[in-house]
C-alpha cells in the first residue's frame, strides 16, 4: 500500500473512531463525510438544539492536530455547512457550531466544542 493510501487509510479509522466517540458523548450523527463542490465536512452531528459541523485531525500529538485545522479548511467546512443548511431545513433553526475533534495514537480524543 502507498504512503498516501495508508495516510488515506488512517484518516478514514480516525474519522470512524471519532463518530463513535461523539456518539458515546450522546451526539446523533447526521452525515459523515458530506461533500460539495465548496468542500468536506467529515462529521456532522447534532445533540440537543444544536447541529455541529466536525473537523477530525489526527497527528503525533493533539497540539499538532489543532494547528492542522488551517483557515483555508475552514471556509470549506463553512461553505459546506451553509450549502448543507439550504439542503436540509429542519436544521436552520438550531444553533450552528464548527468543532473540530482532534487525535493523536495512543490518546483519548480531544473535542473542541467551536473550535472555529
Amino acid at each position: 500500500m502507498t504512503a498516501r493510501k495508508t495516510g488515506h487509510r488512517k484518516g478514514l479509522d480516525a474519522e470512524t473512531i471519532a463518530a463513535l466517540y461523539l456518539r458515546c458523548k450522546g451526539y446523533r450523527i447526521l452525515e459523515r463525510r458530506f461533500r460539495t463542490p465548496k468542500g468536506e465536512i467529515d462529521i456532522i452531528a447534532k445533540r440537543g438544539g444544536a447541529v455541529a459541523f466536525v473537523e477530525v485531525k489526527l497527528r503525533k500529538t493533539h497540539e499538532d492536530a489543532a494547528e492542522a485545522v488551517h483557515r483555508i479548511n475552514q471556509e470549506r467546512v463553512r461553505q459546506a455547512a451553509a450549502l448543507y443548511l439550504m439542503r436540509h431545513t429542519e436544521y436552520t433553526m438550531l444553533e450552528t457550531r464548527f468543532d473540530a475533534l482532534v487525535m493523536a495514537p495512543g490518546k483519548l480524543p480531544q473535542h473542541i466544542v467551536n473550535a472555529f
